[in-house]
């Protein structure tokens, strides 16, 4: 019986280490501050994107259909003339016209888009004035390019890390601390440029004769943010 005794003391020892081990991973740690720095620029839109649209009506569905496509491909390939254009096609829809009862169709009417997008806005806006001739604007809008966003957003990211270091460091020096110590931090962009939405322009000819004016832009800027959050652990003597 004798010779059992050490073994059972051994697991007592480790059922008290594992313990104490357990405790000290729980116990609370102190000294620890949250912090947020943030900071912003504001980003010039360098992305110029015009919606125009061809409309209808018509009572021969098959006529309406081949009058819209008619006017979209000839507007397609004027648009591509232009190199510093992207040229898409939007939506198209058509849909019937009922009578005052509401309940005999009497016509089709049916709407394509044409939408444009360039970094070139002046040759953009002159596209935009020739084709307003024959087509409508739906809209214009600004944005920012991925690659000048992400330029950007690079260039705040470093900024927002030296704003969060001189803020915990501000910290550290009130409370007294000889240090800190970064426990975890996040970086967050926000603010993420929303198209810039004109109303849509009319169409504005020159008196003397049929011939578009381009219409004037003002891309204007959008705010891009990033914002350092984390938490320090101040090391206090």
């Amino acid at each position: 019986m004798s010779k059992l005794r050490p073994a059972a003391a051994v697991l007592a020892l480790s059922a008290t280490v594992l313990a104490s081990t357990a405790v000290a991973a729980d116990e609370p740690r102190f000294n620890q501050v949250s912090l947020r720095a943030e900071v912003n620029k504001e980003v010039a839109r360098d992305l110029m994107q015009v919606t125009l649209y061809t409309e209808a009506q018509d009572r021969d569905p098959g006529k309406l259909a081949a009058q819209i496509t008619e006017s979209l491909n000839k507007a397609v390939g004027q648009a591509r003339q232009v190199k510093a254009v992207e040229v898409r096609q939007g939506s198209r829809n058509s849909s019937p016209v009922y009578d005052d009862k509401g309940q005999k169709i009497i016509a089709w009417r049916e709407r394509a888009e044409l939408r444009l997008e360039s970094a070139d806005f002046a040759a953009l806006s002159q596209l935009t004035g020739d084709l307003l001739t024959t087509l409508k604007m739906d809209s214009m809008d600004f944005s920012i390019s991925s690659a000048t966003r992400r330029a950007s957003e690079d260039d705040l990211l470093k900024e927002a890390v030296a704003a969060f270091k001189s803020r915990a460091q501000l910290v550290t020096d009130a409370m007294g601390g000889q240090g800190y110590k970064v426990v975890n931090l996040n970086l967050n962009t926000s603010g993420y440029p929303q198209p810039y939405l004109r109303s849509p322009a009319p169409m504005m000819m020159k008196a003397d004769r049929a011939e578009a004016v381009a219409p004037d832009v003002e891309a204007g800027t959008s705010k891009v943010t990033v914002a350092a959050d984390g938490m320090i652990e101040v090391q206090i003597p």
